[in-house]
């Protein structure tokens, strides 16, 4: 920032506990982090700071950024559209203190914590960035397997190997599972109809496994996904229309990854006409037109292995990060309110 910007903002010191202000929920405001480094900082007007004697910072960090704290906190935010926190109001925070070497101690557990979180988020991160980049050469053939170098990926319509296969069913008379599609290719969800009745159609389609399925809504937008083994069964009204494989030509562990690529959503919007907005729908027949550049079934296999074993690293990856948070969290609560003591 530039030195008349420096004057109007308010100097931040070593040690000092920053507050966000505000913020648009009461879950946003009084959000708090320590500043631990010597470098000359400044902060907005919306930011709170408290220079604080004869506490460890990063502990108070923690301390104020817990479940107990944010209960607190909730009861002190001012305002409706935009919430705001004072310092008036952060003053009145009632702060569980051990001594200061278990404060410390205290600290330096979960930052430890805290850079286990952030190591295995990194990895995530850098495999999810490894597949793109592989995902990019290897359906495009700039990388091909030594076994098939001779044999070139050729352009076919998606209509020669995907069949239109709907399986229409009765609407239930109870409570039944429906799937839906995520947008931006994340894949398919389940969701239960307590009452049917509310369902306008009489009629609805029964998914199976490995079927490729999209929302002619919201196609456009990635909403296109293959059903997994766990979807089997669920249905879907007619906007959902599902499409078999012809295995000699497409298979659908390979073609998973291919609806995921920008110029397949691309394509998908060339055949998603409309209006303004979010309003367009797919054409079924242009997308059986749309063309594809595939290798033989065979490469596909061996493409599709590769992938989905990147897939299911990360998904062990995502799972431990999930793990180390929840972990974490519960250690957190009882180290600052004193169920657990640390010895110094």
């Amino acid at each position: 920032i530039d030195i008349e910007t420096a004057k109007k903002s308010q100097r931040i010191k070593r040690n000092d506990v920053l507050f966000a202000g505000s913020g648009e929920t009461l879950d946003e405001i009084g959000k708090c982090v320590a500043y631990t480094k010597d470098v000359e900082a400044y902060a907005g007007g919306d930011i709170v700071i408290f220079s604080q004697n004869n506490v460890d910072c990063i502990y108070l960090s923690y301390s104020l950024n817990s479940d107990l704290m944010t209960k607190q906190k909730r009861k002190l935010g001012q305002g409706y559209s935009v919430v705001h926190i004072y310092s008036s109001g952060l003053n009145k925070l009632y702060v569980p203190l051990p001594p200061l070497p278990e404060q410390k101690k205290i600290a330096e557990i979960l930052s430890s914590w805290d850079e286990a979180i952030e190591q295995v988020a990194n990895l995530i991160n850098t495999k999810i960035a490894y597949k793109k980049a592989l995902m990019q050469k290897l359906l495009t053939g700039k990388l091909r397997f030594k076994e098939f170098s001779k044999k070139a990926f050729h352009k076919t319509e998606l209509g020669k190997f995907l069949s239109p296969t709907p399986r229409p069913v009765p609407r239930p008379n109870s409570s039944y599972t429906a799937l839906g599609i995520r947008s931006h290719g994340k894949g398919t969800f389940l969701k239960t109809i307590e009452n049917p009745e509310t369902v306008m159609m009489d009629t609805l389609y029964e998914v199976k496994e490995n079927d490729l399925i999209v929302n002619i809504t919201f196609a456009w937008e990635g909403a296109i996904a293959i059903v997994k083994k766990s979807d089997e069964g669920a249905l879907v009204s007619h906007r959902f229309p599902t499409y078999t494989f012809n295995r000699e030509i497409a298979i659908p562990e390979y073609f998973r990854h291919v609806i995921q690529t920008k110029r397949f959503v691309y394509e998908l919007g060339l055949v998603s006409p409309g209006g303004a907005g979010r309003n367009r729908v797919l054409s079924k027949t242009d997308f059986l037109n749309l063309v594809v550049s595939i290798p033989s079934a065979d490469e596909q296999k061996k493409i599709a292995a590769v992938l989905n074993g990147i897939d299911k690293e990360t998904e062990l990856l995502e799972k431990k990060l999930g793990c180390l948070k929840t972990q974490g969290k519960g250690l957190m609560q009882k180290l600052l309110i004193g169920k657990i003591r640390v010895k110094v």
